[in-house]
């Protein structure tokens, strides 16, 4: 029984670094097992929509092992680090590396025990509460019945015994392949003053610079998704370099300036930083990461939750909306739509509806680009992206009779000539050139119409031509509608209306107006396809999606905090130990105790708010990318999006600064000698 009792007076007599360090474990065991029971739940599983729930929570916990991982064998080498000299110690009383091994086996077994059983224990006991939390987001009935899933169980212990038993690799990798002497010494080596490389730092802030320019130049929707993932790995290897090599920069930098480097208080703090900032760079990196990627998920998630009736609004501009796709422009005329109109006017009637805000039009529309000045089609596959340079745009052709029926306007044509509407963006265009089409000479910008739902909600821009004929203005495009089997050109009736009916009746009136016309035959009414869609009807679907998202946001977020909380509180404990004796040199010469806390302050002020600034910057530079990524949610809202994300900062900020303002006088006490 030496083995496990040496072990456990290890842990016992390092109490202050292996109690954070257990804690963490037992939190991200708990948080896998919930995100694990959640999926594995009957209530998830027998609610509508609940397999998307469920996919985007195999994807959580997939990140949260993963990340899990990653963490615990940086705050595992940290320990590892300051129980060398103890291991160096027992080898040269006559341990030799199998004996060190069976200790750090023991060591590692008790941690992933104590981590296993009060993880899972915590888990079960806060289970059912989160899973009421996540139940109370997406609006659902509530069911207090309360189990243990044993799959969930299985699960987290499986991955976690992978993820202990590389840590237990690792460690004793570490102490076969160490000296006794180095063992003993690992405390005092140190690290040599890293030399101000600006071949790195320089790569840093071109890195930097290059994600930047990506994230705000894209306009490409298509392209978005692909681009910020090579944007976040640039990101993340620009951080690093610049905080470990330009930080050096800045800190030789500031030592040439004389005035400002020889003050007591600022002399022993950049000294300090410029001596070790290798491993304070990489540390404080890693919070910055980790700090965006909190921001980034719990800002974006919550403007998709918040913002979800602005979202149902834009896709689906009536309560009840349908779009007749004919088979080709000559079945789209009013004498084709009449009895069609008729037919889903009695079935809203017939269901209780009272037809208001009536909309209806005709429209084709096509996929193009601007390239060298004219519109390219992508004749292939008119839904895809024309080229990863060009920017796709949705077209919309509207007869202007249409137009002024439904504005009650008098506005009038010439054959090429057209009233154009931007859904977003103004392009400002005086003319547009089709490939394959005609010229059309735009007369003027109006303010208002109410495209469908598609358009609105689209991630490519729209722009919508009132056009005196449609056939007209088409031109060459309509020849092209069957190439390769592909219809280029896409032509419809457009039909929304309110219904002045309770949620739980609008719905219904959506099923009865489907029913009504999916059987219609195609070769009588000139129907290639159609749809009927809901407000109402969809809203259990967003509510799920949304709320799912935020809620696994909320749980990623919790444990990224958990994470960066734990990296800045070893990060203070590492340095003050390393700081204690430097500062006690200091002490014997005339340095005061009020000097050691200015200088203290000095130092922690200038690196530990340093990842909070550059994650605001990261933030801001990835707003237009984010913003972009959104619109596949259907959340075009931009102030809605900025104003949470000002809020979720505001709110980390001060959380940080609380963090700062506990773990900087834990520094302070180990190194004034408060604390042994």
């Amino acid at each position: 029984m030496i083995y496990p009792k040496l072990a456990f007076e290890g842990i016992r007599k390092n109490r202050r670094l292996y109690l954070p360090y257990i804690l963490t474990c037992v939190g991200m065991v708990m948080m896998t097992y919930i995100v694990d029971y959640i999926r594995y739940s009957k209530t998830v599983a027998e609610m509508r929509g609940g397999s998307i729930i469920e996919e985007i929570l195999v994807l959580g916990n997939g990140v949260i092992v993963f990340f899990s991982c990653l963490f615990l064998f940086y705050t595992n080498s940290f320990l590892m680090r300051r129980r060398k000299k103890e291991f160096g110690l027992y080898n040269i009383l006559g341990m030799g590396k199998r004996n060190l091994s069976l200790i750090i086996l023991c060591e590692t077994a008790t941690i992933a025990a104590i981590s296993l059983v009060a993880g899972v224990f915590l888990g079960v006991v806060f289970s059912k509460l989160v899973e009421l939390i996540l139940i109370n987001i997406i609006d659902l009935g509530i069911n207090y019945s309360f189990d243990i899933s044993f799959s969930a169980i299985r699960d987290t212990a499986i991955g976690f015994a992978i993820i202990f038993s590389l840590l237990l690799l690792n460690s004793i990798r570490q102490i076969r392949f160490s000296t006794a002497i180095n063992l003993l010494k690992s405390e005092n080596l140190g690290e040599k003053p890293p030399k101000a490389n600006w071949f790195l730092g320089i790569a840093g802030v071109a890195l930097l610079g290059a994600a930047y320019y990506l994230a705000v130049t894209i306009t490409n929707p298509m392209a978005a998704l692909v681009t910020f993932f090579f944007a976040v790995l640039m990101v993340i290897a620009g951080t690093y370099l610049v905080m470990i090599s330009g930080s050096v920069m800045f800190c030789r930098l500031l030592q040439k300036f004389k005035g400002y480097y020889y003050k007591p208080n600022r002399f022993v703090s950049i000294s300090s930083m410029a001596f070790r900032m290798k491993r304070n760079g990489a540390g404080l990196a890693s919070i910055c990461i980790l700090a965006t990627m909190v921001l980034v998920m719990i800002s974006s998630t919550s403007s998709l939750y918040f913002g979800e009736e602005s979202a149902l609004a834009i896709r689906y501009p009536k309560e009840i909306n349908a779009e007749i796709y004919t088979s080709g422009l000559e079945d789209l005329s009013d004498e084709r739509f009449a009895p069609i109109k008729k037919i889903i006017d009695d079935a809203a009637r017939g269901a209780g509806a009272d037809i208001s805000d009536a909309v209806y039009y005709r429209e084709a529309a096509v996929v193009g680009a601007f390239i060298n000045g004219s519109v390219e089609v992508n004749v292939a596959n008119a839904a895809a992206s024309v080229a990863a340079s060009a920017v796709p745009y949705q077209f919309y052709f509207i007869p202007l009779e249409d137009y002024n029926r439904i504005y009650g306007t008098r506005d009038a044509l010439s054959p090429g000539e057209a009233m154009v509407y931007y859904t977003r963006e103004n392009l400002c265009l005086s003319e547009i050139k089709f490939n394959n089409g005609r010229d059309i000479k735009i007369v003027k910008t109006v303010d208002r119409f109410e495209v469908d739902g598609d358009a609105a909600a689209s991630i490519v821009d729209s722009v919508v031509l009132i056009v005196p004929d449609l056939k007209e203005a088409l031109g060459g495009l309509i020849e092209l509608a069957a190439f390769n089997g592909d219809r280029l050109v896409v032509t419809e009736f457009v039909y929304g209306f309110n219904t002045g009916l309770e949620p739980e009746k609008q719905a219904e009136a959506t099923q009865a107006v489907w029913s009504a016309i999916k059987d219609l035959d195609k070769e009588k009414y000139g129907i290639y396809s159609r749809t009927v869609s809901g407000r109402e009807d969809s809203r259990t679907e967003f509510t799920e999606l949304y709320g799912g998202l935020f809620f696994l946001g909320i749980m990623l977020s919790v444990i990224f905090i958990f994470a960066a909380v734990l990296i800045i509180y070893y990060k203070q404990l590492s340095e003050g130990y390393e700081d204690a004796a430097r500062f006690g040199i200091m002490k014997k010469v005339g340095m005061t105790d009020r000097d050691i806390k200015k200088s203290i302050n000095s130092q922690l002020l200038t690196v530990f708010f340093l990842p909070l600034g550059f994650a605001a910057l990261h933030l801001l530079f990835a707003f237009p990318i984010i913003k972009r990524m959104l619109r596949l949610f259907n959340l075009v809202n931009v102030s809605l999006y900025g104003l949470i994300t000002l809020i979720c900062f505001a709110i980390f900020a001060l959380a940080y600064t609380l963090v700062y303002r506990i773990t900087s006088n834990v520094y302070y006490k180990i190194v004034s000698g408060g604390k042994d």
